[in-house]
């Protein structure tokens, strides 16, 4: 009985399944649990016991280089454990062979793409040699650029693993080089638009500017594009060739702001009266603290409107906080309706007095049954 069993089993396990008998896929499958689990011992145990000892050390070079390869070498288990099972299931060695290669290949850049993230902070420390103001903007465009570099490179070094020739691959491009070039005309110009948006230091990440008819903070300034988040909270992606090619208003960098209004008096207002209110409005906003005293200030009565005596005010705040602005005009507004008040005046609104010269002595109707 035993005997019939255990012939029962090896059948069982001799069947083949897409080519390869059950039991090579039953170990392979073993093998491969039990690299992940090596992968988990290893994320538990060793790596915890490293971070333990070079948290203790001085510098902080090895933390970082630990933070570069942890990924990595946990990624590393996985590959040799397919490496194995490709092998015991015997797939044709040229292609196992390509695949643990390529992902070898994988996991050498991988450790480079992370040591740009960990030396990020050294790289901005490098970049405030441009100044402090562009270091922020510059290092993220370095960053960006070196990822970008590594990704193109792991990218050609795998093709060249699987036979394709990279060089060939390349020098056959200039049949439709001319398309690509007007292809990529775009791409090159958002490009220079960038490094000239960071030369010219005209606007930086958390700045309030306008662009054509964008308006918004800045949120995030690429290679390619620049991001803006509008007032709406909309996110807007602005190409960096439309910013370098049109006017750029960056409100974060005025310290003022302006004050600019007109006021309509009732026509009924006498001349001395209208002299007054003019008088006492100047002599508001120079008492005003947060007037600006050193800026142009202007009040006077300007012109004779179809409905209203206009008074013409124009001053600057000490402020260019919106908030801070909005209480000193608010507060300004209120003293101008005091002064007018005060003096007997009111404020005008549209309207119009109609005259009739003479009404007709006599007045006929006629009626049609």
């Amino acid at each position: 009985m035993d005997k019939e069993i255990l012939s029962k089993i090896d059948q069982f396990l001799n069947q083949i399944v897409l080519g390869t008998p059950l039991y090579k896929w039953a170990l392979a499958f073993v093998i491969f649990i039990l690299f992940l689990l090596f992968r988990k011992i290893f994320s538990r145990i060793i790596v915890n016991s490293i971070k333990a000892v070079v948290s203790r050390t001085k510098t902080t070079i090895d933390d970082k280089i630990l933070s570069m390869i942890e990924s990595p070498l946990r990624f590393l288990f996985i590959v040799i454990g397919l490496w194995i099972v490709l092998d015991i299931l015997s797939i044709q060695a040229d292609i196992a062979q390509h695949i643990v290669r390529s992902m070898f290949i994988i996991l050498v850049f991988w450790i480079f793409y992370n040591g740009v993230n960990v030396f990020s902070s050294d790289v901005y420390k490098f970049t405030q040699k441009f100044g402090k103001e562009l270091a922020r903007e510059v290092g993220s465009f370095l960053i960006k650029s070196v990822k970008v570099f590594i990704v193109v490179i792991a990218v050609l070094a795998v093709l060249q693993e699987w036979g394709i020739n990279v060089t060939a691959l390349i020098a056959s491009l200039g049949i439709g080089g001319l398309a690509i070039a007007l292809a990529a005309k775009d791409t090159a110009a958002n490009l220079f638009g960038g490094l000239t948006i960071l030369a010219d230091k005209s606007l930086k990440i958390g700045e309030w500017v306008r662009v054509g008819s964008v308006e918004g903070i800045v949120e995030d300034l690429g290679m390619r594009t620049t991001k803006i988040r509008t007032f709406e909270k909309s996110l807007i992606t602005v190409p960096n060739q439309y910013i370098a090619n049109n006017p750029i208003e960056n409100f974060s960098r005025r310290d003022i702001r302006r004050i600019m209004m007109t006021i309509g008096l009732v026509y009924s207002t006498p001349p001395d009266t209208v002299r007054k209110i003019v008088k006492e409005i100047k002599q508001m906003l120079q008492e005003h603290p947060g007037i600006a005293k050193d800026q142009t200030m202007l009040v006077f009565f300007d012109k004779f409107s179809d409905s209203s005596l206009d008074i013409f005010i124009y001053a600057f705040t000490n402020t260019a906080n919106w908030i801070e602005y909005m209480a000193i005009k608010e507060e300004i507004n209120l003293k101008i309706m005091d002064i007018v008040e005060k003096n007997g005046s009111s404020f005008a609104f549209p309207s119009q007095s109609i005259y009739v010269e003479k009404f007709p002595e006599k007045l006929t109707f006629y009626r049609e049954d």
